[in-house]
């Protein structure tokens, strides 16, 4: 199964540059140190999958020139992996379909409280029109986009689905469980901080971010790996986030032939001087991996 997946965003829940500061890494001209938030776009079987939605979701998909999603695939809950989905309006209108959201149950609680009203009982005409899919930890098939007809858009009134015999039908977020037959994304489960969180297999690629821990029963969904994307924001232990010293571990453990660092912070250098500290850490400990930070706009294959 030939997998892509493109960087969309790489930095932390702030981005890079940070608002106000004035280090070497906010202040660089190098388009590869401007970081949006964490977000990454899979390409796989003639389905376009976006993995998180936050605050820079607009920018990213203008960027990046994309036009559709077959499914949006969620982590977790914080706000800069989810303060872009009211941004899938544009899609809803383009596409005439509601966006198809992947997460877990206690992901989809806290939409309902943050975008209350997409789930009114009476929505306010323009809101955005999802259907939610639930996963867990068992591995899980995305779908083209449900046949469940085509939304019309009916002026200062809303979205409606047109019947056969011509009549409306008011749109609902529907929720479902995503189906596990046919599987083909494998979700992985780790830690940030104490909260529960997923990272998700594709193919050969995998795309793990926000963790602080990972347990050992994980490791075996993780053979044979490609490519893998870790998350790192500093040189210190933090408490939700790998340190550098325990990402470069975990890519030594894991053995994927390149690792790529992403929610990287303002605290490390400059893209090209980064490169070169992270290929001289690698080869003073003998990691089998080649370790490598990724930028925005960054494209690996499977």
């Amino acid at each position: 199964m030939p997998v892509e997946l493109t960087f969309m965003g790489t930095g932390t829940s702030q981005g890079v540059p940070i608002i106000g500061c004035n280090c070497p890494k906010c202040k660089s001209t190098d388009p590869h140190d401007k970081r949006y938030r964490s977000s990454a776009l899979v390409r796989m079987n003639g389905l376009t999958i976006l993995i998180d939605a936050g605050p820079d979701f607009r920018s990213q998909m203008l960027r990046a020139g994309v036009s559709h999603l077959d499914a949006i695939i969620l982590t977790h809950n914080h706000k800069d992996h989810t303060g872009g989905l009211d941004d899938v309006r544009s899609l809803n209108y383009t596409d005439r379909k509601a966006a198809e959201i992947y997460c877990e149950e206690k992901v989809l609680n806290t939409l309902r409280n943050d975008y209350a009203y997409a789930f009114a009982e009476h929505k306010y005409p323009g809101a955005p029109e999802w259907h939610i899919h639930l996963i867990d930890e068992k591995p899980f098939r995305v779908d083209p986009i449900t046949d469940a007809g085509e939304l019309e858009w009916v002026h200062d009134i809303g979205y409606f689905y047109r019947q056969a015999d011509g009549s409306l039908l008011p749109s609902s977020n529907e929720v479902a469980r995503a189906p596990h037959e046919n599987a083909n994304v494998i979700p992985i489960r780790g830690y940030h901080d104490t909260m529960p969180v997923l990272g998700f297999r594709f193919g050969d690629i995998a795309y793990i971010t926000d963790m602080s821990s990972l347990p050992a029963s994980e490791l075996e969904k993780l053979h044979g790996l490609k490519h893998l994307t870790l998350n790192t924001v500093g040189y210190k232990p933090h408490h939700s986030h790998f340190s550098l010293d325990q990402a470069l571990e975990l890519a030594d453990t894991i053995g994927a032939e390149h690792t790529w660092l992403t929610h990287l912070s303002h605290t490390f250098p400059c893209h090209e001087q980064f490169c070169e500290e992270l290929r001289n850490l690698c080869l003073s400990r003998g990691i089998r991996s080649s370790v490598q930070p990724a930028h925005d706009g960054l494209t690996v294959r499977a």
